[in-house]
């Protein structure tokens, strides 16, 4: 579907997209899920809010290029996560958990997103205190919004 689409690169959330939370891992099927990505042609990279430290460890672990304390939703990480990919927006994705910093990011700089279900680790305390909450009240208007896409 997304390369029907004309998506060639994928910009991926770190924490409970790619990795739980809190951990220094990757699991095994998510390192191959990234493997056959890249066997089908499609550049990746994160863009993650984490600091550089554990960030770029565990970009290294998945040997993937990464923008680290991005202040998503703002748009600079965005930017510079294209100019590594060396794509344009209209043929990238943001895959992530969150509707406030990877949906609204990308939105925000014209890429296409994808919203997928946490990985079930622990939420940053504001996020599950006040984020999850607001995001469970609007999910229902942008699921029914993208069923028109």
């Amino acid at each position: 579907m997304l390369k029907k689409k004309g998506i060639s690169a994928l910009i991926f959330d770190l924490d409970n997209t790619l990795i739980v939370r809190g951990d220094n891992k990757a699991e095994p099927e998510v390192l191959e899920w990234l493997r056959d990505l890249r066997r089908q042609g499609f550049k990746l990279c994160i863009v993650s809010n984490n600091s550089r430290g554990k960030g770029g460890k565990m970009a290294r672990i998945l040997d993937l290029p990464g923008v680290f304390a991005a202040t998503k939703p703002r748009r600079w990480a965005f930017r510079k996560a294209l100019a590594l990919l060396g794509t344009q927006a209209g043929k990238t994705a943001v895959v992530g958990d969150q509707v406030f910093t990877d949906v609204l990011g990308g939105n925000r700089m014209g890429l296409f997103t994808i919203l997928v279900s946490s990985r079930g680790g622990p939420d940053f305390i504001l996020t599950r205190l006040i984020v999850r909450r607001i995001e469970r009240l609007v999910l229902p208007w942008i699921i029914g919004r993208g069923s028109n896409s």
